[in-house]
Formats: C-alpha cells, structure tokens, sequence
C-alpha cells in the first residue's frame, strides 16, 4: 500500500537553464550540480545498524528542478517507471542516484520513482520532499514478516537485511497498473539517458540485465550444491551466466503470471536447510533465472566498484563505454570520501552528492 504520493503536473516547455546534458564520462569530474540551501527542522532516524549522533544526521541540498522539453510525449504509455529501496542508512546514495536520473534524462518529467521503505519514517519523507521537490514518487512499506525465517545467514551483515530481498515482491507490492519497472540499487549513479535502458525489448523474457559469461558462474554456489545431483541440474538445458540483481528491467505482469515470487522463495527455503549459496537476495535469483533472461550491454551496470564483500579494496573502471556506476560490494562512496579514504573512482560519484556538509576531496 503506497504512504505517500507526490506528483507534480508535467511540463512541455523548453529545458530548464539547470538542465545538464551528458558529455561523455568526463562530464562526471567537471560537473557540480546546481543547488540551492534549505534548512531542515526534522532529522532522520538511523535504526538498522547504529543510534544516531549528531555527526549522523543528514541535511541535504535543494536539487535543482528538471523540465521536459518541448519534444517530449505526455502520454503515460512513455512513462518510466523506478524502483529504488530507501533507508536511513543508503538515503544519502539514493538521493544522489536520483539526481543522476533526472540529470541526464532527456524527459525527466516522464519518471516516476517508486521506493520500498521497511521504516515508513516521516523524516525521510520530508528529506525526499525537501531535496526533490518537484519529484512524481510514491513509497511503499516493504514488512520484514514477509521474508522472516526465509533469510540465511550470508558472508556480510549488510547482505542479510530484509529490504535487500523486496526487489523479489515488487509485483506483489506495487499496483497492478504498474506493468514493468526498472529495479535500481542506491549505490549508482547513471550517466546516460535512462529511457535507453527503459526501451530494451524483452521479448518473451521476464528480465534484462547486463549479463557476464565470461565468470565462474559454479562460484556463486557452494560444493554441496554441485555435488548434489538433484541440485545440479537445475541449470539442464539452459547457459548460465552471472547477471547483478541491482539493475535489473522486470516485466511485472510476466512475473506474476509465471509465479516467480513464490519460485524464488522455494529457494531460500532449501537455503535455510541446506547451505547452497554465501551470498543473499542474489543466488535465488540467480537459480530461477540465470541463462534466460534479456542480455542488454555492460555499460548499463559497471558494477564492483565497491570492491569485494569482505574488504571493499579500490577496484578501477572495466574497458568499453559507460552508462551506470555501480558502488556493489563493501566499500560505498560517501563513507570513503567522509574518511578522506576515498578510491579514484569515488571522485565519479561526488558531484552527484547532496548531502550538504559533504567536503569532495578535490578540492584538497
């Protein structure tokens, strides 16, 4: 059930003098948004992981307003459909990959955001509203009790929380008129038109993701798995390959004509008796879909940039053109850029960041 819902009317007028459009990746080092100061009366709660202090409440930056241009459609058959998971602990990653969006959408007007809370925290609405204020969102509570006992534990913490697993119950969550969407973690930014990402055919598939075939896809299961003759043919008549869950385009009436939810959660059952897999929400997935779904190109998900899951170690751009960063593994740009810790490629990530007592190191 949707908690809030903020929609502004659409405008067909020329793009805003705040408009940025992309200029190749260099547009990532030399570009700082436009903001404008507010002041924030209400703070934010964390209350995953740690009680807050002061050091830990965030303020952010008025983002600047995005228009459409006069060539864009009004019709809600061109509209882009996102959904993001928002929490105390990744808001300050989710509001900079929302300005990324609208940022570089050539109809910014034409997104709507849908964000899956287990916290329906009033604070983190007023911060959405306040940041974005002409943003179309609506946010939606995602309950723990719909993955208790359904979760093992994985080789990080942060892997295990009930919200990494909301991505699977989006057509159970989100209304039925929401027909296909794409899934976005916060730890990216895109720096291209997401309406390229948005067009991918998917033919008789139920997702697209960038996929990799060139890695060990056996390591994502552990020997019991393979050893398991039952298990091991899961994989019978189909090429597996690796796909990240964090950028995924899902057809939401073919994933629930087909059952995926429950499918995937058979899964996570056997999980929880039989260790197969050291990972969280990703294997599951992996097992339900991994060799059919809808290839797109790797540069809609340059993903590992936040190093392994065990010590986060700075890792560097793979070769080929890029469209979406992705900050997946330990290491996340904002808590290395707040230690003066930061990799090279955290400084990709920093113009996007709202978070008004940020300091970018460039200037150091």
């Amino acid at each position: 059930m949707a908690f809030w819902n903020k929609n502004v009317p659409s405008s067909s007028s020329s793009s805003s003098a705040n408009y940025f459009p992309i200029i190749g990746l260099l547009s990532l080092l030399l570009l700082h948004p436009t903001t404008t100061s507010t002041s924030f009366a209400n703070a934010i709660r964390v209350v995953a992981i740690k009680k807050p202090t002061s050091d830990d409440i965030p303020s952010f930056r008025e983002a600047p307003a995005f228009r459409n241009g006069n060539s864009c459609s009004s019709l809600d058959v061109d509209k882009i459909q996102i959904v993001m998971p928002v929490d105390a602990n990744y808001i300050r990653g989710t509001m900079a990959a929302v300005l990324s969006i609208l940022q570089h959408s050539t109809c910014p007007e034409n997104t709507s955001f849908h964000f899956l809370s287990i916290h329906l925290e009033p604070e983190i609405i007023s911060l959405i509203n306040s940041t974005f204020p002409y943003l179309r969102y609506k946010i939606y509570h995602f309950h723990p009790n719909r993955v208790r006992g359904k979760i093992s534990k994985s080789i990080r913490q942060a892997l295990d929380q009930p919200l990494n697993y909301a991505r699977i119950y989006l057509s159970d969550i989100l209304p039925k008129d929401v027909h296909r969407v794409i899934y976005l973690d916060s730890d990216i930014i895109v720096v291209d038109d997401i309406a390229k990402l948005w067009g991918v055919d998917l033919g008789d598939k139920v997702l697209a993701a960038p996929e990799y075939c060139h890695a060990n896809f056996t390591n994502y299961f552990t020997d019991t798995f393979w050893s398991d003759l039952n298990l091991a043919k899961t994989f019978e008549g189909r090429r597996p390959c690796y796909f990240n869950t964090g950028v995924m385009v899902m057809d939401l009436d073919e994933w629930r004509k087909g059952g995926y939810t429950q499918k995937v959660e058979e899964w996570m059952l056997i999980q929880k008796h039989t260790r197969i897999y050291q990972l969280g929400s990703l294997p599951p997935v992996l097992l339900v879909f991994a060799g059919n779904i809808k290839a797109v190109d790797h540069r809609w998900n340059q993903h590992g940039l936040g190093g392994d899951n065990f010590e986060g170690k700075c890792r560097g751009l793979h070769p080929g053109p890029i469209s979406l960063l992705h900050w997946s593994g330990k290491g996340k740009p904002w808590l290395r850029l707040d230690a003066r810790k930061p990799c090279t490629i955290d400084y990709l990530w920093a113009p996007y960041d709202l978070y008004r007592s940020s300091r970018v190191a460039l200037e150091e």
